[in-house]
This record gives structure tokens, C-alpha cells and sequence, in this order.
């Protein structure tokens, strides 16, 4: 299939208490679909764990006729739990993320001081490269590396889609920090002019949304819209502007509240510590560590 010509049904699910979206993109011609950065609900008052939200897509996959090939993650995600392991075990299907994510497991192992760590990518089931492509259906997908939220993000060009993640956010709001480990608003400016390079009828679809000024929370737009209205673009013209207002205005930013609970889940392909002795899981927090 031409890419050019290529119209996925993407369905996004709001998750209200993180500001994040879960995707399912489906190609209409074979009824094959993906999952993009799927939710474990997690409640740290309580340390409860669910599956609302990732049951959620499956039922919406079910109902719909559709048949799961992937489970993607554009990175790991610092304010929410990956449900990527807990579909995979429910469905089989394989799991992937980009291939930098090593970086980041071995920045992390060193900050949980987790020495036996496989920092090597082999929780999931494919690690993406730059350029890399691949098929949801027959849909043509292409990788894109998009580094300076994290180390390891990633933007997926399904067709006319892009879900770059955490890169932009709708026009209103602006960009994503960059100052988490292994962040750089460099790079991010970088990342930015690539997703921009992208046909301007190119379909964009962002991975937070907080509901700017009240509004309906809205995660759609395309790379025309981006470029002419997004605040921070409008407001940086080169990336030394962009730098610094990135890094000023990151420097009036909490650290997310769960970033220290997500890392050690998220750069373990979603999977849960295992039990202890007493058969309960459990959490490891460095203190004064970020």
C-alpha cells in the first residue's frame, strides 16, 4: 500500500487522572489493529493495581471485529504504568518499543541501584530502530527516533498518522519537558523539526492532553496546525529560543508524581516486581536520588 495513501481508524481513550492517551489503530482493509501506549490503573494511596483501562481496549478491539498484531510503547512513560506485559500475557501478541530504551534501562538500574538489572531490551518482544518499518495489517509503519522527553522515544508514522508521544502536545499547550534523566531540549527541538518535515495533512496524534483553560480534552491535530499555531513553536524560532524557553519553563515544573514508581515498571516492559516471600509486590524508592 501506498503510505501516502494510507488512512488508518485511530480511536483515542482519555485517561483522566494522568492526562494520557491510549490509542488503538486499526487498518480498515484487513481488520488488524495495534495498541499504542496502553494504561495499567495504578492508585499509590493504596498501592491497587487494575485493569479498567486496558481491559477497556480489548473490549473496544472485540467489538469492533478487530484482530490485535501489536502492543507499542513510544517510551517509558513517567506518570502511568504500561500495560504492554499484561495484554501481551492476555493476548499474545508481541510487544515493542525503540531500541534506545537500553539507555534508559541502564541510566535507571544505576538510580534504583538495581546491579542485576538486564539493561539489554529483552523484555519486549521487538526493539524498533531509527527508520525502521513494519506492517499493522496492511498498513505501512515507520520509526521514527524522537529523543529529549526521554532517551528512548519513539514517534510511529502509520499511514497519514503519527503518534509522536510526548514530543508536542495540541497547539494550545505547547511542547514537552525535557528534564527528566537523560532529557535535553536540544534533542527535543531536533525531534520536533522531524515530526514537522512530515506532509502537512500528516494526522497528529499526541500522548497527553491537560485539558488547557478548561477545555474538552482533545489529542488530534495535524502538522500544519502544529507548525503555525503550537505556543512554544510560535514563541522559538531556532533552538537555542527554544532551549531556553523549554528549560526555563522546566524549571517551574514538579517531577511527575509517580515517575518514581512508573520508571522501574515501565523499563521492565510493564512487568510487576515479582512477589516476596510473603506473596505481596513491592516498590523501591531512592530517596533525595532525582
Amino acid at each position: 500500500m501506498d503510505a501516502a495513501l494510507a488512512k488508518p481508524l485511530v480511536s483515542g481513550f482519555y485517561d483522566k487522572p494522568t492526562g494520557a492517551i491510549q490509542y488503538v489503530v486499526a487498518d480498515p482493509a484487513t481488520k488488524r489493529c495495534a495498541i499504542i501506549d496502553p494504561i495499567l490503573d495504578f492508585d499509590e494511596r493504596s498501592g491497587a493495581t487494575a485493569t479498567k483501562s486496558a481491559d477497556a481496549l480489548l473490549d473496544f478491539i472485540r467489538a469492533n471485529g478487530l484482530e490485535l498484531e501489536w502492543i507499542l510503547d513510544t517510551h517509558p512513560h513517567a506518570d502511568h504504568f504500561s500495560a504492554a506485559r499484561y495484554l501481551h500475557e492476555k493476548t499474545g501478541a508481541p510487544t515493542a518499543i525503540g531500541d534506545r530504551i537500553v539507555e534508559v534501562q541502564k541510566l535507571w538500574k544505576a538510580i534504583y541501584n538495581w546491579p542485576d538489572f538486564p539493561a539489554d531490551g529483552s523484555q519486549w518482544d521487538r526493539l524498533f530502530g531509527e527508520g525502521e518499518t513494519f506492517l499493522i495489517g496492511s498498513l505501512p509503519v515507520k520509526v521514527l527516533l524522537s529523543p529529549g522527553h526521554t532517551l528512548a522515544s519513539i514517534t510511529y508514522v502509520v499511514g497519514d498518522a503519527a503518534f509522536i508521544h510526548d514530543t508536542l502536545f495540541m497547539p494550545d499547550s505547547g511542547s514537552a519537558r525535557a528534564d527528566f534523566p537523560g532529557g535535553s531540549a536540544a534533542r527535543l527541538w531536533r525531534s520536533i523539526q522531524g515530526i514537522l518535515a512530515l506532509p502537512d495533512e500528516t494526522r497528529v496524534f499526541v500522548g497527553h492532553d491537560y485539558q488547557e483553560g478548561g477545555r474538552e480534552a482533545r489529542w488530534e491535530s495535524t502538522v500544519a496546525e502544529q507548525r503555525a499555531k503550537n505556543i512554544h513553536l510560535v514563541a522559538a524560532h531556532t533552538e537555542a529560543e527554544f532551549v531556553a524557553l523549554r528549560e526555563g519553563r522546566d524549571k517551574t515544573l514538579p517531577m511527575p508524581r509517580l515517575i518514581l514508581h512508573a520508571l522501574q515498571i515501565n523499563m521492565n516492559g510493564g512487568r510487576l516486581p515479582e512477589p516476596e516471600a510473603n506473596g505481596r509486590r513491592y516498590l523501591k524508592f531512592p530517596l533525595d536520588g532525582l
